[in-house]
This record gives C-alpha cells, sequence and structure tokens, in this order.
C-alpha cells in the first residue's frame, strides 16, 4: 500500500531484542502498519528504519519519534542492552523526515497514558474516591528486562514526561528475609539496586537466592519460572513470585509517596503483565500499603496493569503529533 508524502509519521519501540515500527496518522497508530524486527539482524537502528521504510512502500514520513530501552541525555540515546546509539541527526537522515524526537521508552509509555482505551487497563488496586483532577499526577512503572519510572504530567502547556532511572536506586528493606536478599545481590553485583530484583533477570535472581537459601541452588530463566508458577509444579517458583510481587508492591508505594499520583500508577512492561494475575494473590496491595502512619493515606492511589502491547508506539504517536502540530 502506498501512502501520501509527508502526512504519517514513523514510530517505533527499539528494546533490546526488537524493533517494533509502524505509521501512525497524527496520534493514531495504524496497527496494519505494525512490523517487528530481530535486532540481531541489524548493524544499527538506521538500517532498521530504512527497512521499515522500504518494507512499507517506501513511505516518507513527515515526522519520527522513536522510543529506546536506555537513557537519552542531550537528544543522544544509548541502549542498555544493545551496543547501538541514535541522535536525532541520525534519525533525520534514517527516515528524512522535517521533525523528529527520541524518548526513552518509559517517557513513551507515560505519553500513551491518555489515550489508552479503558479495556487495556487491569485494576490492581481502586481508589476509595474516584474523582480525578485532569492535571494530577500520573506514575507509569515500567517491569520487563530492567525497571523504571517516572510521573507523567497534564499541565496548561501540555504533557510533561521527565526522563528518569529509578531502577537505580536501593531496594528496599522491610523484613530479614528481604535483608538477607539484598545481601545476596550485592555479593553477585556489588550494589543492590531495585532493577536487581524487580525486572525478568531479577526473578531469576530471587529463585537463585530462595534455592541458596535452601541449600538447593539452581539457574531458572524468568519465563519458566513463571510457567511453573501457573502449573503449580514448583513450589520455589511460587515462593519467587510472592517475594517479587511484595518487594514490587513496596517500591511503588515508595513511588507513590514521592510523586503523589492522585492520577493513578499505571505499571506496564512484559513482567508486568505477566506478574498481573498474582498481584492481589501474593500481597501487592498489602506491600503498597504498609506505609505505617500513611496507610490510610495510599488509598488516594489507583493501581493498574497496562495490557496494550503497543503503548509505548502509541506515546511517540501522541508526543511526535504535538511537536508537528506546535
Amino acid at each position: 500500500m502506498s501512502y501520501p508524502a509527508n502526512t504519517l509519521s514513523l514510530v517505533a519501540d527499539i528494546g533490546g531484542t526488537n524493533t517494533r515500527c509502524a505509521l501512525a496518522d497524527g496520534p493514531r497508530v495504524l496497527q496494519d502498519t505494525v512490523r517487528r524486527y530481530s535486532n540481531a539482524d541489524f548493524g544499527g537502528l538506521e538500517t532498521v528504519l530504512r527497512q521499515y521504510l522500504s518494507d512499507a512502500g517506501d513511505v516518507d514520513p513527515i515526522a519520527a519519534c522513536v522510543a529506546v530501552a536506555g537513557p537519552v541525555h542531550n537528544g543522544v540515546a544509548t541502549l542498555t542492552n544493545l551496543n547501538w546509539a541514535i541522535d536525532r541527526d541520525t534519525l533525520a537522515r534514517a527516515t528524512q523526515a522535517e521533525t523528529v524526537a527520541i524518548l526513552n521508552d518509559l517517557q513513551a509509555q507515560g505519553h500513551a497514558l491518555a489515550d489508552l482505551d479503558s479495556s487495556a487497563l487491569r485494576p490492581v488496586i481502586e481508589r476509595t474516591d474516584d474523582t480525578i483532577n485532569f492535571h494530577a499526577a500520573r506514575l507509569v512503572v515500567g517491569v520487563g528486562t530492567g525497571f523504571n519510572a517516572t510521573p507523567v504530567f497534564d499541565t496548561a502547556m501540555g504533557r510533561f514526561v521527565p526522563p528518569s532511572e529509578a531502577g537505580h536506586a536501593n531496594l528496599p528493606i522491610r523484613t530479614e528475609q528481604e535483608l538477607r536478599l539484598c545481601h545476596y545481590v550485592s555479593t553477585a553485583h556489588g550494589f543492590p539496586a531495585v532493577e536487581d530484583v524487580v525486572s525478568g533477570r531479577g526473578l531469576e535472581r530471587v529463585y537463585s537466592f530462595l534455592g541458596q537459601e535452601a541449600g538447593d541452588p539452581r539457574d531458572v530463566r524468568a519465563q519458566d519460572i513463571m510457567a511453573a508458577c501457573a502449573a503449580g509444579n514448583d513450589p520455589r517458583a511460587r515462593e519467587a513470585v510472592a517475594l517479587f510481587i511484595r518487594v514490587l508492591g513496596t517500591v511503588c508505594g515508595n513511588l507513590s509517596l514521592i510523586q503523589l499520583p492522585f492520577g493513578g500508577v499505571y505499571l506496564v512492561g512484559g513482567v508486568a503483565r505477566a506478574m498481573a494475575p498474582y498481584l492481589a494473590e501474593f500481597g501487592f496491595a498489602d506491600a503498597f500499603r504498609d506505609k505505617g502512619r500513611f496507610a490510610g493515606f495510599m488509598a488516594n492511589f489507583s493501581v493498574h496493569v497496562v495490557e496494550d502491547d503497543y503503548a509505548a508506539l502509541s506515546g511517540c504517536a501522541s508526543h511526535i503529533q504535538t511537536l508537528v502540530s506546535a
């Protein structure tokens, strides 16, 4: 299918393993244009984007916005789990777009929140008061290969989603077991960061920690731990998921007290979606609210899991449309 020149935007979500590209008409992603590429087949993002534009019929986009799994500083993005980097000049050259932008992948998720359909939101904790000010801050928490969190502000000047690297903060400790887990992570990695436990790789470390505690150390992949938890054939898998969820609840509660997201907390990412069926069973809400004299105050914050796998693409489309329209 051919598209008129300078009418659509190119949006892309670049992870450590795959890159997903699509075309967007204003803030709306055209679902039938979404394509996935294995990063291992390409030498850099520039070649991926050129391949996509060719596959899509030599599209000439008016704008391009990419979300990357890594920090963005001064317009330069470096992927955390892939030896790629990209800047605005390279993005403009690869796409021939007049307007370009680069976002951290969590920033893209934050830009998508206001446009998500309610059917894409899985409730975890409901607010006691369902009246929400449009300008109330929201908090998007990414749990996938890594961990990150950032506030989302809708202001009179537009939506603002600041960059963040929250996964590198210290791991919180509430119990003796969590203290031992902290020491275990420190021994292996030198610093007990949130991401060392609350992530896909972190779940594997939790499982290994429990094995060491039991005198039966074994390494198991995250997807196999989740499969065993669902099947109910490995008690350690269920214990690992339960410990993971309690730590996740504590971290989200801490971040909520810091950012005051009266507009809600939104869990995004593949691991968050995998954990969703177990959040209630394994005490996410109790850990979230366990804040002593502020326990009652925590009822001000709702929590949802975002089940839209294309939210980062939608966020890119929403963000770049505001730049084109400015």
